[in-house]
């Protein structure tokens, strides 16, 4: 059984937050956490590796479908969709050309509460409504209004696991097993020892 500390999560820079060069201000405000960077690289997706990113989950285009419908009748608007499954389809169809359309950066975060945190950091799905202080929240202005009116997925930059078991699915997809680097960093002394006891000589 893993250790709380050894949690991991997947989280990519997308086209949008390379091309506004952000990846370094993404990497500062996950490592001052504590969070450890274990795995990183460029790369520029395919269509079959951006789609089966998004399916990991059998659930997923139902899901997503559901939610985008229920979000067009909180507003009082009609659905463009009906059937979540056809829903789903059109997004999933978007995100794929938006993951593809440049240079995504993919790392992994290891460390104690790893996915909630990076997820915390990162902020809500639109940026439009994502608390200041997060990445999205400070760095975008998009929102699902802007990308319904243009027909495009949403622009937030960054990807983020939403679940443990989901980053455990995630970074199988996006790294091999030996592009991920067990070290020590001296901070874990402080963030994980017990009693604080190998500080002074």
């Amino acid at each position: 059984m893993k250790k709380h500390k050894d949690e991991q999560t997947l989280v990519l820079v997308k086209p949008d937050g390379v091309q506004r060069s952000l990846i370094g201000e993404v990497v500062k405000r996950i490592e001052r956490t504590g969070l450890k960077l274990v795995g990183l690289k460029m790369l520029v997706s395919s269509e079959e590796h951006a789609k089966k990113h998004y399916m990991l989950e059998p659930t997923w285009l139902k899901n997503v479908g559901e939610k985008s419908i229920s979000a067009y009748e909180a507003q009082g608007k009609n659905p463009p969709y009906d059937d979540p499954l056809e829903a789903g389809k059109v997004i999933l169809e978007k995100l794929v050309k938006y993951i593809k359309s440049g240079p995504v950066i993919a790392m992994v975060w290891q460390g104690a509460h790893a996915v909630s945190v990076a997820r915390k950091i990162v902020g809500g799905t639109e940026p439009r409504t994502s608390d200041v202080g997060t990445i999205r929240g400070d760095f975008v202005i998009d929102s699902y209004d802007l990308a319904d009116t243009d027909e495009r997925s949403v622009r937030n930059l960054v990807h983020a696991s939403g679940t443990p078991e989901e980053a455990e699915r995630e970074i199988k997809h996006w790294f091999e097993k030996e592009e991920i680097i067990a070290y020590r960093l001296v901070q874990e002394q402080i963030l994980y020892d017990v009693n604080l006891d190998g500080i002074l000589e």
